[in-house]
């Protein structure tokens, strides 16, 4: 497994982003799970107040994202993300020092500023530094390191928590100045210039709304993203549900993160020798269909647990294979438009489905139909599929 993770095939850039994704995570999570938590719970907020301050910063960030793109491509992709992740800083820091609802608002807008800045740099500086032989590859231990992270992270703010959520905050803002430090000193400096000449965002819009094939996968992903975000919303809601215990919610979190761990690079290491990855990806999606449409079945908790399971190892075959397509797609010459405007699917997607998947959840407890949401969800991810593979048939994305 080392010796994956020290691949001589990526370059010293690539193993630099590889450590920056690892502190990046585990900054990120364990902090942000423990919000509603901590406001809520502790400082009194109404769920509802502190839940649209969410919602306003996942909107912000994902938003915002195509503007951090075009910003990169002409200023260069060093310059904003290392502005991105110094405003994530001062974001985090801003949180331990809440004490009303403007400056909740306040902070984690700060907070959302700072990846909309970082977030489209920092996958285009992996497209641009990757190529067709070894992008497959950083991707699947990207996000092998990325689900270590993310099981270490909401541990790390647990125990943090058992002081003060202060500290919380100061850590995670550490993390993020710790990668500011690693960026200004060991990413390279790329900035894009044809032919002597600043190539203008105009001239990079129209390519991007020129290339249909991209813009038609983006689209595709939306409903994709309406399925995957279901594993932060309904799925811990239904755990409590029908266990009547929010400790299942822990359960099931620790559940997926050994699966990320156990699975993730074996899994699609196997596939990917025999099939390309647009099929991973078609196979990914369907699994998660079905398997979400099963939850809805019974209200065994063990029935529900190997349910996620299966919709776990769906996931893990999506998530690298997605952003290699998107890289393949992206225009070269105006990766951080490219990678920023594919944001958009996951801004739109996950934005609609964790408003829908509330609100069905409601429906089928009010209407005593405890099937409807995991039908709806799995009906959206057969639909992606199908649009998906309707591409594949017409060649429209071609075999990397």
């Amino acid at each position: 497994m080392l010796k994956v993770l020290l691949n001589n095939n990526f370059p010293q850039s690539l193993r630099v982003l590889l450590i920056y994704t690892f502190i990046m995570i585990i900054g990120f999570t364990m902090l942000m799970p423990l919000v509603a938590v901590h406001f809520v719970n502790n400082m009194g907020m109404a769920a509802a107040v502190v839940g649209a301050a969410l919602g306003v910063r996942q909107i912000t960030q994902q938003g915002l994202t195509l503007c951090g793109g075009m910003l990169a491509d002409k200023f260069g992709y060093k310059a904003i993300l290392c502005l991105g992740v110094l405003l994530r800083s001062l974001g985090f820091l801003a949180l331990a020092w809440t004490g009303s609802v403007a400056w909740l608002f306040f902070a984690l807008i700060l907070s959302a500023l700072g990846g909309a800045l970082f977030e489209a740099p920092y996958q285009a500086l992996i497209a641009q530094q990757t190529d067709s032989e070894n992008r497959d590859q950083y991707y699947l231990v990207s996000n092998f390191v990325g689900g270590i992270a993310t099981a270490l992270g909401p541990l790390i703010g647990v125990a943090l928590l058992a002081f003060d959520f202060s500290y919380v905050c100061y850590i995670a803002a550490l993390c993020f100045f710790i990668n500011y430090l690693i960026a200004a000193a060991y990413l390279p400096k790329i900035n894009f210039v044809k032919d002597g000449v600043n190539v203008s965002q105009l001239k990079n819009m129209g390519r991007l709304f020129k290339n249909h094939t991209f813009l038609m996968l983006i689209l595709i992903l939306v409903g994709y993203w309406f399925t995957a975000i279901q594993v932060n919303i309904t799925f811990p809601l239904w755990a409590a549900y029908i266990t009547g215990n929010e400790s299942s919610v822990g359960i099931m979190y620790s559940m997926i993160a050994v699966l990320t761990i156990v699975f993730q690079l074996p899994l699609v290491n196997v596939l990917s020798k025999h099939l390309p990855s647009h099929y991973i990806l078609l196979i990914g999606i369907v699994i998660m269909s079905l398997s979400i449409m099963m939850i809805g079945l019974f209200t065994n908790f063990y029935f529900f647990l190997s349910s996620v399971a299966l919709f776990t190892l769906g996931a893990l075959l999506t998530k690298p294979t997605q952003q290699t397509l998107i890289a393949n797609h992206a225009d070269r010459d105006a990766l951080g438009l490219f990678m920023g405007f594919s944001s958009l699917s996951l801004g739109i997607g996950g934005g609609i489905g964790s408003v829908s998947g509330g609100w069905l959840f409601d429906m089928s407890k009010q209407f005593a139909m405890p099937s409807l949401p995991w039908m709806v969800f799995g009906c959206v991810g057969l639909i992606c599929a199908a649009s998906l593979y309707g591409f594949i048939q017409r060649r429209i994305i071609p075999n990397f």
